[in-house]
């Protein structure tokens, strides 16, 4: 049996979860010759989208095709995320039984279908489901390359490039110079976004650049100042949902709302705005 160039134990764990875990998502690091592929930011192609790449096959002359697994995966000279997406899914699929696996752990373990990655339903009590999402991932000298698929079609062959783990580190670094609240107002706008579905579309990778944003703007986070911070942190989204732009903290040129519709913009601008005059309500949730 030929082996799968894949690595099964690589996944991002935060503090961060809010009420209980429901969501979670694995990476799975692809083993990729260094030497065969590059890197190219999504500014750089004919595509102008920042915050995505596209990942070129190189040295053709050297290496012609079929030298590498992943050139099973190639497409117009790219590796293609969605190619890759689907061999993991039929690899995953034909060598792990995931019913079996559910049964001596008391779960009920499916496969969800349809989707655009490997998720996994792990249904653990009567009510309560994780939902467990594989990504494979691709690390190229400075660069992450996760195979999340933007939400248009046309971008279909890019690879997002993901900031997560430096943006966690940043908010968490700041918070534990001085003992502030940051990660405390982050958990608490998870959990508004959660129970709200107006705010649905916003993303804790979002939230967090918010955060950072407004760090720049204030050096008061100690515990007293958590309410005047999440108010702030509420205009500030409500002033980023007016332009429809929110730079990322680490990377300016890249719009982080980019993949939103107008309506989406406009809904959570207008829901956000006329919360401010009582920011309680946002509060009033029960699970």
């Amino acid at each position: 049996m030929e082996t799968q160039p894949y690595c099964y134990n690589s996944f991002f764990v935060s503090n961060f979860q809010v009420v209980r875990a429901d969501h979670i998502q694995l990476m799975v690091p692809l083993l990729v010759e260094n030497n065969l592929w590059s890197c190219v930011p999504g500014e750089e192609t004919i595509l102008n989208l920042p915050g995505f790449c596209l990942l070129r096959r190189e040295n053709v002359e050297y290496f012609p095709r079929g030298t590498t697994y992943w050139d099973r995966c190639v497409v117009g000279g790219y590796l293609c995320p969605k190619t890759v997406v689907a061999t993991f899914e039929k690899v995953v699929a034909g060598s792990i039984n995931w019913p079996a696996i559910g049964s001596m752990l008391g779960y009920v373990i499916r496969p969800v279908m349809p989707s655009e990655s490997l998720i996994l339903e792990v249904q653990y009590e009567e009510d309560r489901k994780l939902f467990i999402d594989f990504l494979p991932l691709v690390a190229l000298e400075d660069r992450t390359a996760v195979a999340k698929a933007h939400r248009l079609s046309r971008f279909g062959n890019m690879w997002r490039l993901s900031q997560r783990g430096a943006e966690i580190a940043a908010l968490i670094g700041r918070d534990q110079q001085d003992s502030g609240c940051r990660c405390l107002c982050l958990k608490i706008l998870k959990a508004i976004c959660r129970y709200n579905l107006p705010l649905s579309h916003l993303t804790a990778s979002q939230l967090t650049n918010i955060l950072l944003h407004v760090c720049e703007k204030e050096e008061d986070w100690s515990q007293g100042a958590l309410a005047d911070r999440f108010l702030q942190v509420l205009r500030e989204t409500v002033g980023y949902l007016e332009t429809g732009n929110l730079p990322s903290a680490l990377d300016p040129k890249v719009n982080l709302f980019s993949e939103l519709t107008a309506d989406e913009v406009d809904e959570m601008g207008y829901f956000l705005y006329c919360s401010l005059s009582e920011p309680e309500v946002l509060l009033r949730t029960g699970e």
